[in-house]
């Protein structure tokens, strides 16, 4: 805890309520953020109130707050412009900064006999030919990529030809992507054809190479070298099914944009851009950070850290999910590209398609930089794209009902965080105004006085004070309907869906909006939706349970004359089980709250005659 809050509160207190840029500083004057506000007041005065509504990041940051600064500007728009200014020049600690580690990219013909072609991040003096320089390593690696595969050029690391004959063929070979040099099979000659047609390739483009290869086919075709007019014809066949597959990762709709999407992980996050230029994707990039839970407005920050480094802004930017202050990112990047510039959030069709594919791009170099994935994180992830949420879910509450032909009911509440069971989170209801059976009122009675809490506990941020990612209920459409009103009435926008059980009591589906999802194809998720919904009805049923076992023993005591439903409820309370009750002595009886002599010698006579 920071021990200058108090005066850094009073200060931010004093504030004006106008526009600017305020500048946080540690002990030693050093900026450690500066950030931009319509009202200084509201926005700094939030840094020192109340600590527990902050992340995990704002409040690693106010921990080293020791004084700040502000400069106050006649616009919002002026602050953003002043803030960008500044953190460029200040680069502070807590504030977003992404790098720009864009260079030069090559394509290496090395000089050896048997040639190599490589992706290469500098030139050297080594007697090899290079084709370059690209700015984007991923056009390299597509383009080289593609080549490999359409000359059936080697992408293995043997040395050739002291590697030759050594091991068999690999996979590529037998999948036609490589012509097997290491065999011994192939000429030298046939060799270095294709891999002067792959130069080729990679100097003119697809449609040069293509022409230059049907020329040549034609000439083979008249001198009656039908094999090798069959080989163009192959190598042609192979580029056009590779300009097909580009197809699928093109726009139609927008010829020059970029899309964005956040993938989070325990730690670490990724943020991902695919590039697009003349319909076609032409670059992605990534850069790894800190998670960050307020993703609103990490997009913001992000977005406005990229273009702070880039000049070339497309005419659409298309994003995964909200950001905070967009019409503002909007204004600044359409005054900063010199035309209109539209942010989107799409939710369904083509954009929402290539959302989804950078979506998937992200979680895959958060793969590669942090490790695989565990199961209950892919799980996480899989069940975000069956429900079709923006962001996996990793706080679930998962509610059930039980009950014996209505008698006993009762409800549990059991909660996975990060995937996983997280115990100390489970609670217990006592159903008390649905009749008995009334296994929809249940739900709805639960769901009411869990939100109730929620409304008293919010600012805490624990327990009942934090709001899930996704409710699951163990049901179908019948449960879903009856709490939506519950919701609505606490103006609480959290995912709800049922689990649907088959003729064998197992999970089957998931249930929304009076359809079903088919969750089965998706592994993971299955399995987590399985687990939460066996969880929930253990839980649940083991509740019950102990209550009817108490209730029935209950009734027992209530035999003995003197003894009620007070008395039996303090005689449980005080000893816990029927058998301490039992073996209890006339003075242990007396201690509990309520027992008289009369009752206590009453007890002891019933259970001694009833042994």
């Amino acid at each position: 805890m920071n021990e200058r809050l108090p005066i850094l509160r009073k200060k931010a207190n004093g504030l004006p309520k106008k526009p600017g840029v305020y500048i946080m500083k540690n002990k030693q004057g050093t900026i450690i953020y500066i950030g931009k506000a319509k009202s200084l007041k509201s926005r700094v005065s939030q840094y020192f109130g109340s600590q527990n509504r902050h992340t995990i990041k704002v409040l690693k940051m106010v921990s080293n707050v020791y004084d700040f600064d502000y400069i106050i500007t006649d616009s919002e728009f002026e602050a953003l412009l002043l803030e960008c200014s500044l953190i460029k020049q200040h680069k502070p600690k807590y504030n977003i900064l992404l790098k720009d580690d864009k260079g030069y990219h090559y394509i290496k013909i090395s000089s050896d006999e048997w040639r190599k072609i490589t992706a290469e991040k500098k030139q050297l003096n080594d007697n090899a030919e290079y084709i370059g320089p690209y700015t984007s390593a991923f056009i390299v690696n597509q383009a080289l990529d593609e080549a490999k595969k359409i000359f059936k050029l080697p992408q293995c690391t043997k040395d050739f030809p002291k590697d030759i004959g050594k091991d068999r063929p690999c996979l590529n070979f037998f999948i036609e992507q490589c012509s097997a040099p290491c065999s011994g099979k192939v000429k030298k000659e046939d060799y270095d054809e294709a891999v002067d047609g792959a130069i080729e390739f990679l100097k003119g483009g697809s449609a040069k190479s293509i022409k230059d290869m049907q020329q040549k086919m034609q000439i083979y075709s008249e001198n009656l070298e039908f094999e090798k007019a069959a080989k163009l014809r192959d190598r042609i066949n192979a580029i056009n099914r590779m300009n097909e597959k580009q197809k699928v990762i093109s726009t139609t709709s927008i010829k020059e944009q970029d899309v964005f999407a956040i993938e989070q992980g325990e730690k670490k996050a990724c943020f991902a851009v695919l590039r697009f230029t003349k319909g076609r994707l032409f670059d992605t990039e990534h850069f790894i950070l800190e998670k960050d839970e307020d993703l609103p407005k990490l997009r913001f920050e992000l977005i406005l850290s990229y273009y702070s480094m880039r000049n070339n802004i497309p005419q659409r930017i298309t994003i995964d999910g909200e950001i905070q202050d967009m019409e503002l990112l909007s204004k600044w990047l359409t005054d900063k590209a010199g035309r209109k510039v539209t942010i989107t959030v799409p939710q369904k069709g083509e954009q929402l398609k290539l959302v989804q594919m950078c979506k998937k791009n992200a979680k895959e170099k958060l793969f590669e930089k942090t490790g695989r994935l565990s199961k209950s994180e892919q799980a996480l992830s899989e069940l975000a794209n069956v429900l079709g949420l923006a962001e996996p879910p990793r706080y679930i509450e998962s509610y059930d009902i039980s009950h014996t032909a209505g008698k006993d009911s009762v409800a549990g509440m059991v909660v996975f965080k990060d995937g996983l069971p997280f115990k100390s989170a489970y609670k217990r209801f006592e159903i008390k105004n649905a009749m008995g059976g009334d296994d929809y009122g249940a739900m709805q009675e639960v769901l009411q006085r869990r939100f109730t809490r929620y409304e008293q506990e919010k600012e805490t941020q624990k327990g009942f004070g934090k709001l899930p990612d996704l409710i699951l209920l163990d049901g179908g459409q019948g449960q879903i309907s009856a709490v939506m009103p519950v919701l609505k009435e606490f103006g609480i926008e959290v995912p709800v869906f049922g689990m649907v059980k088959d003729s064998k009591h197992k999970t089957r589906a998931i249930a929304n909006g009076g359809s079903e999802i088919s969750i089965k194809a998706s592994r993971q998720a299955f399995t987590l939706v399985s687990n939460i919904q066996e969880e929930v009805h253990r839980f649940a049923i083991g509740y019950h349970h102990k209550k009817q076992s108490k209730n029935l023993k209950s009734t027992e005591l209530m035999k003995i004359k003197g003894i009620g439903q007070a008395k039996s409820t303090a005689l449980f309370k005080h000893f816990k089980t029927m058998s301490a009750i039992k073996s209890a002595s006339i003075e242990e009886l007396l201690s509990v709250k309520g027992i008289t002599k009369v009752n206590a010698n009453d007890i002891k006579n019933y259970f001694d005659e009833n042994k």
